[in-house]
């Protein structure tokens, strides 16, 4: 017999990873939470295990220790990360590069701080990207470098976190549920009174957290990439954590923040990075030609305009079509309310580039 909402009891779970924290949010009956929090934990210390740059023993670091042209084995989650990260980073034209390890390094986002020495480096030094030096053999879940390379997935691991707490929870029998990684988000199903998750995109302040408007998430995911948290000073100013992969540095002059929704967290976590790095202009065209629903927080004088992307923000476009010009994307006057389309419900709509999920 199924459940009715006032049977149904609120469990709100969270634990540590990546450096920040995990949560999940869901409604049940009957329930012992400890399970699903030991499985939950389990799986994105899997992924940290696999993934990460500040564990030297992670899967990714022995990978990035490997010879040039040496196959290596690779575990099926840290696989399917990499294949992603090729595949955006092709069809963002490069924009979105996980070989820019090296770069994070030196300017101070690692483990390490900043070093002038290699900062001159990676700025010197000419750059592939990484989808044109990874091989991967998906059969045998085996990866190696055609060249020099320092791997580095920070811009897509937090999500690929979020899809496997989603996951987990779906094979524990949860019909519906709000799961985040560090502002990373992934909703699945609808609230017990049948609302969608309210998903808060911040406003890009790094002096408070406000929120600027607010998403009704409902089976699919989103993610934020800005300039406002993770950030050095530098020259009376700062800079962002984000790099740009043309010039081996940090971004200069980037959106305040873009925000992606997309059916994972995964390609939501992805495509933010990729946006933000093309900027208002190519990002937003790309965005345009690809069917992504993205919006683009911008500073101006005035205050922070809103520009989007998407059948979702009510930017109706064709994903075939072979470029849509930058105008056709739906903008907002700073302090206006995000555009939902008007007819269509998330659920029906939300659907991962094709670019991006083959």
């Amino acid at each position: 017999m199924s459940k009715t909402s006032t049977d149904l009891t609120r469990h709100a779970l969270n634990g540590p990873t990546m450096g920040t924290r995990w949560s999940a949010v869901f409604f049940a009956g009957g329930m012992d939470p400890a399970p699903v929090q030991h499985a939950l934990q389990a799986a994105v210390d899997e992924v940290d295990a696999q993934m990460s740059t500040w564990r030297p023993d992670s899967d990714l670091m022995r990978l990035n220790a490997a010879p040039v042209g040496e196959w290596v084995p690779v575990p099926a989650h840290l696989m399917a990360v990499l294949r992603l990260g090729l595949q955006v980073g092709r069809a963002s034209g490069g924009a979105f590069d996980i070989g820019m390890g090296d770069a994070v390094g030196a300017w101070g986002f690692g483990p390490a701080p900043a070093d002038a020495d290699r900062i001159r480096q990676t700025l010197s030094v000419p750059r592939r990207p990484a989808h044109e030096l990874l091989e991967l053999d998906a059969a045998a879940c085996r990866a190696r470098k055609a060249a020099p390379a320092t791997l580095d997935l920070n811009g897509i691991a937090k999500g690929y976190g979020v899809d496997r707490l989603a996951e987990n929870l779906r094979g524990a029998r949860i019909d519906s549920a709000l799961v985040g990684i560090d502002g990373e988000m992934r909703a699945f199903g609808s609230r017990p009174d049948g609302q969608a998750w309210a998903v808060a995109v911040e406003t890009p302040d790094p002096h408070r957290r406000a929120t600027h408007s607010l998403l009704a998430l409902q089976d699919a995911a989103v993610a934020t990439s800005g300039d406002y948290r993770h950030r050095i000073r530098a020259g009376g100013g700062y800079l962002s954590h984000t790099m740009d992969p043309r010039r081996g540095a940090p971004l200069l002059d980037p959106p305040a923040s873009v925000t992606v929704v997309a059916r994972t967290c995964a390609a939501a976590d992805a495509w933010a990075s990729a946006l933000m790095v093309l900027g208002e202009v190519e990002g937003a065209a790309l965005a345009c030609r690809l069917g992504l629903d993205a919006v683009f927080l911008l500073r101006e004088a005035e205050g922070i305009r809103s520009l989007a992307t998407g059948h979702l923000f009510g930017a109706p476009v064709r994903a075939d079509e072979p470029r849509v010009p930058v105008h056709r994307c739906k903008s907002t006057l700073p302090g206006s309310p995000i555009p939902r389309h008007p007819r269509t419900p998330y659920s029906s709509i939300i659907q991962a580039p094709a670019s991006a999920g083959s």
